[in-house]
């Protein structure tokens, strides 16, 4: 029975949160915290959280061990874009785009595991 969790609206780029979603994408929940842990990237933060998250849901129902989970989809979705406009010379106006992200990952036990 696999759960998800999804932090809707981070504060960061589909883009580049993509690149790290990739690193974990289809490991064991533990070498996926690990990899994060090392990774000098602001968006491993956010997806070490979402794991965490994701176990705790399939904890409170299941009761397998954290080495059994393995992460079965970790994907990035773009959120809502903040419009900002940087004014610049002689009148004119640059457009920001500050976008946003929904980090969805889902955990489940592999299929031969004693935990099912």
């Amino acid at each position: 029975m696999a759960k998800t969790s999804i932090h809707r609206h981070a504060r960061i780029a589909p883009r580049k949160a993509a690149l790290v979603m990739d690193m974990i994408r289809g490991r064991k929940v533990d070498d996926a915290m690990a990899v994060l842990q090392f990774s000098k990237k602001r968006a491993a933060v956010m997806i070490g959280k979402v794991i965490k998250s994701a176990v705790a849901n399939y904890n409170e129902q299941e009761a397998p061990t954290r080495e059994e989970l393995v992460i079965t989809e970790a994907r990035v979705d773009g959120g809502a874009v903040m419009k900002r406009f940087q004014p610049k010379d002689r009148g004119k106006a640059h457009s920001i785009m500050k976008r946003t992200s929904h980090l969805v990952v889902t955990v489940d036990a592999p299929e031969g595991s004693d935990a099912e």
